[in-house]
């Protein structure tokens, strides 16, 4: 009897996922409930029937008699099925694993870890436990996109910092493909005119000295409404949404997205770690400011002049010497 269940819903799904892809196919000229019956080897009047329940999930279609139906809008959430369909990725991506609400995107990656392939990629629309670097809170709300890449290089343990400098520049380049003036700040943040858009959280599964696995957290404001965060977190943040002056198309965005992070994954392993330093470089918000730099054991003031291939930030400090720091909370000396 259950299986039976399963194999009609599953039946539905896969009719309203075509639906949505004819409409979208047709790039608004109108579909005929015809058209879409004989595809579906349905009648007119369940095309009708779905049609109705499409409208009540957020699609915006119109229906114009004896034309057909047009869609003029869609849900503004991530659809892995069309995210399947336009990625350019070769290992990112290759499995994707879609949820509308988590308690955090990382934990469930690290999880399904150990069993799943490496460029497994989890996606919630929302988080109710997200979180940052050192415990601090993610507020994740809908409209943003909060994933988490499972990575598995042959890397020793005190390289796996490059990792966050890799998905840095992956992140900003993907931002400024749509013309946000994106740049990054050590250690795991993008900004844009100062504020945040985007966070980075990596962790990290390993045995002594081997990497067994790393879990490579992103959160990004795509079309959050800054005014729906707390007050602690809004003055400091802002959106693509915010900057663009309109909403984007999430799907398009995160295919991008996955699509960068290989690209920069790739030089990773192929190339010469100066090279993807001098990119990250290039693209710091955080060089050429005065900083304070609060680490577990004391806390550095001076100017940021650079940082090493291990991704330590460089910093001169009030004697003139320069201090190598691999992780800490770096903020601005205004």
């Amino acid at each position: 009897m259950g299986s039976n269940i399963c194999m009609v819903e599953c039946l539905l799904n896969d009719n309203r996922k075509e639906i949505i892809r004819l409409l979208r196919q047709s790039e608004g000229n109108p579909v005929s409930g015809q058209e879409i019956g004989v595809k579906l080897g349905i009648t007119r009047a369940m095309v009708w029937k779905y049609i109705k329940a499409l409208r009540k999930d957020g699609y915006d279609i119109r229906s114009s008699p004896k034309i057909g139906y047009i869609l003029d809008a869609y849900p503004d959430r991530v659809d892995p099925d069309e995210l399947k369909k336009i990625m350019r990725t070769s290992l990112i991506g290759n499995d994707i694993r879609y949820y509308s609400e988590l308690d955090s995107t990382n934990n469930t990656a690290r999880e399904i870890a150990p069993k799943s392939p490496e460029g497994t990629v989890v996606i919630a629309e929302t988080q109710n436990k997200g979180r940052g670097r050192m415990g601090s809170e993610w507020q994740s709300i809908p409209g943003g996109i909060w994933l988490s890449l499972i990575l598995k290089p042959s890397i020793p343990l005190d390289n796996v910092s490059k990792i966050t400098l890799v998905a840095g520049i992956a992140v900003t380049t993907a931002l400024r493909n749509i013309g946000v003036d994106a740049r990054i700040k050590w250690p795991n943040d993008v900004l844009v005119k100062g504020k945040k858009i985007c966070g980075i959280l990596t962790e990290v599964s390993a045995e002594v000295d081997k990497v067994d696995y790393i879990i490579l957290g992103i959160g990004i404001n795509a079309n959050v409404k800054i005014a729906d965060l707390k007050d602690e977190i809004r003055k400091n943040s802002t959106s693509i949404a915010n900057e663009m002056g309109n909403p984007i198309d999430r799907t398009a965005f995160v295919a991008s997205l996955l699509y960068e992070l290989e690209q920069q994954y790739i030089k990773f392993k192929t190339q010469q770690f100066t090279n993807i330093v001098d990119e990250w470089i290039n693209l710091s918000d955080t060089i050429g400011k005065e900083v304070k730099v609060t680490t577990p054991s004391k806390l550095i003031e001076g100017k940021a002049v650079g940082i090493t291939e291990k991704g330590a930030l460089v910093v001169l400090d009030r004697n003139n010497k320069k201090q190598e720091i691999i992780a800490g909370n770096c903020r601005y000396r205004y």
